[in-house]
């Protein structure tokens, strides 16, 4: 390493200070991410499909199926989360933990367990829909608009 003087302008030691944060700064693993992020994404929708082929065995009909395999799923995220379980896949997966459907019920549960001591109603009742209420806020609306459009240009 470097050894940085006072009698030095401050612009070398800026420079020398630089030069050594770059040594020892980690070095991003893109690709080990990028593989376990495709790993446990695939998983998780790998899970969704038996799921969906189990449901479908038993006789439902596609899209009663669909609507058992996405509570299910949405279920386990839920489980998972207030386990901790959930956090410790999503930092092994990264992006890959954030599949649309187990995502959305890690988004909903994770802010609500983090403020449980302060009640169920203040607490986990308040924080419920901290990060996805704006998501269905925007959702919802966006449906209306699109439905009166439909309904007046049809």
């Amino acid at each position: 390493m470097a050894e940085v003087k006072d009698s030095q302008p401050l612009e070398i030691q800026k420079r020398e200070y630089q030069k050594m944060v770059q040594e020892v700064q980690p070095r991003p693993t893109v690709g080990r991410n990028v593989f376990w992020a495709f790993v446990v994404g695939g998983l998780i929708c790998v899970l969704g499909q038996l799921l969906l082929n189990f449901f479908q065995g038993r006789g439902l009909p596609l899209t009663e199926a669909g609507a058992a395999t996405s509570t299910v799923l949405v279920f386990l995220a839920a489980l998972l989360t207030g386990l901790g379980v959930y956090d410790e896949i999503a930092r092994f997966a990264g992006a890959g933990s954030i599949v649309p459907i187990t995502g959305f019920a890690n988004s909903m549960v994770a802010p609500a367990m983090e403020y449980r001591g302060e009640g169920l109603v203040l607490g986990v009742g308040a924080r419920l829909f901290t990060v996805a209420g704006p998501v269905l806020v925007f959702g919802i609306v966006t449906a209306w608009l699109v439905a009166v459009l439909y309904y007046f240009f049809r």
